[in-house]
Order: structure tokens, then C-alpha cells, then sequence
């Protein structure tokens, strides 16, 4: 009995693991979104075979912005290195299929503006060009407490590497 439960503990396991490998290797086309508020949009490239790169441009403002699809919707981000979850307003939640109840508001989190209650939420995928990243956590706030959605290191950690030079953002998978 006890080689039963550790070999279905094994086989769940194994799994789980294959099946977020066969996430990761699923192949699509680009979106034909770049992702920049300058007038010269920088676009997608790919320099081999399974790498994807994606280089922002900051705003006047010196904050990179992407528009990166959201389980299959076009939504507006801010990259924020400083945010460990990505972060979306209630109203683009919405937009995207994610409706929490009042009672699944159970993050706190501490923001410019004080803190405020969130709901934790996983998104499918987050597309930005060319490049795909599956099953990110997220966090919903209520609009008047967040001013943009924010794209933060559960998306970016989950890249080969992103890099800061002479005022661009190399995003790369």
C-alpha cells in the first residue's frame, strides 16, 4: 500500500511538471503589436530559433509601457521591476474575463496611496510581441487605487533576461 500512494505521489508529480514544460513549448504566431509610446516603434525581433526579444522604449515620463495581451484581450501596462506580481485595475480585469467577489479581496497590499485589500488571481498568458509567458499570478485592485496596471517580476523573472541600457528595455525569452 505505502509503494501505491508513493508512486501516485510520483506520477502526480512528474505531471505536473511535464505539463507545464508542454505549456512552455507551444509555438505561436507573433502579435502584430509592438509594444512602445515613442513615435519610432521598435519592433519585435527574433534572433534565433526559440528566443524572442522585445525592446521598450521609456516615455517622456522615463517609464517603460507595453501593450501585451492578457488571455487573448489588448491591455496597457507599466513595467514595474519594483512590483513582485503582476497588477491589473478591476475594470481591465474585467475586460480580460476576471470578475473576483468582494470576499476574494483577501491581499493586502501597501501602496503610494496607503493600503487596500486585492484579489489574488493566475493569469493563462501574457503576450508581448512575440514573446509568451504562462500562468502568471496576479493581483486585482480596484481602480481608484491603482492608476495603470502594472507588468511586474512574475513576469519578468519568468524571461531569459531583461536589461536596462541607454534608455530601452530588452525584454528577451
Amino acid at each position: 500500500m505505502r509503494q501505491v500512494v508513493i508512486f501516485a505521489a510520483i506520477a502526480v508529480i512528474g505531471g505536473s511538471y511535464v505539463a507545464r514544460y508542454a505549456d512552455k513549448t507551444v509555438v505561436e504566431a507573433p502579435a502584430p503589436q509592438a509594444a512602445a509610446v515613442q513615435p519610432i516603434e521598435p519592433q519585435p525581433t527574433q534572433e534565433s530559433v526559440g528566443q524572442h526579444r522585445m525592446e521598450l522604449t521609456s516615455g517622456r515620463d522615463g517609464h517603460f509601457r507595453a501593450n501585451a495581451r492578457v488571455n487573448g484581450r489588448y491591455i496597457d501596462f507599466m513595467v514595474d521591476t519594483g512590483a513582485s506580481v503582476v497588477v491589473l485595475r478591476e475594470s481591465d480585469a474585467a475586460q480580460v474575463g476576471l470578475h473576483p467577489m468582494p470576499r476574494e479581496y483577501t491581499a493586502i497590499v501597501s501602496t503610494a496611496n496607503g493600503r487596500t485589500k486585492a484579489a489574488p488571481a493566475k493569469l493563462d498568458r501574457i503576450e508581448i510581441g512575440d514573446i509568451t509567458v504562462f500562468d502568471v499570478p496576479a493581483l486585482i485592485m480596484p481602480d481608484e487605487s491603482l492608476s495603470t496596471n502594472l507588468l511586474g517580476t512574475a513576469f519578468l523573472s519568468r524571461l531569459r533576461r531583461y536589461e536596462y541600457a541607454d534608455g530601452r528595455l530588452l525584454l528577451e525569452q
